[in-house]
């Protein structure tokens, strides 16, 4: 049985709204791990996901991707009706922050790492997103 995007938030909700420590979901094409209070021990000192690099079906270099860091919530802006982090054409540093992804309630930002210029947009606003998952197509400096 596949999970959708509902079945996530749901799942998500669910967890929040409870006292579990720790909940661990796993299917042949999803894995969850929650631990409530700190960090899993395997995730400890682990970078966020670096850019990758972006190549089109010939195997030529199309820029670099701004990749998810983890499962959650994008969102583009840092509140409802405010102007979004970054648009297509604006020039970022590796220190820019391009979005926040919610989990749990926790808004994390996530910086753009390359040097460059926002050449697409990936992922639509309040969209769930996955580890790994291409956010922004960025052409570099």
């Amino acid at each position: 049985m596949a999970l959708d995007d509902d079945d996530v938030r749901e799942i998500l909700r669910m967890i929040d709204e409870s006292e579990l420590a720790e909940l661990r979901i796993e299917t042949e094409a999803f894995s969850l791990h929650v631990l409530r209070g700190g960090v899993a021990p395997e995730a400890e000192g682990r970078a966020p996901a670096p850019p990758a690099s972006a190549v089109d079906g010939n195997g030529a270099r199309d820029g670099v991707a701004i990749v998810s860091p983890m499962l959650g919530t994008f969102y583009r802006a840092p509140a409802p009706g405010e102007p979004p982090f970054v648009e297509v054409g604006a020039r970022v540093e590796e220190d820019t922050i391009v979005c926040i992804i919610e989990v749990m309630k926790m808004m994390n930002s996530v910086p753009a790492g390359v040097v460059g210029t926002i050449a697409e947009v990936h992922v639509e606003n309040a969209q769930l997103v996955e580890y790994g998952q291409p956010l922004f197509r960025v052409d570099p400096a």
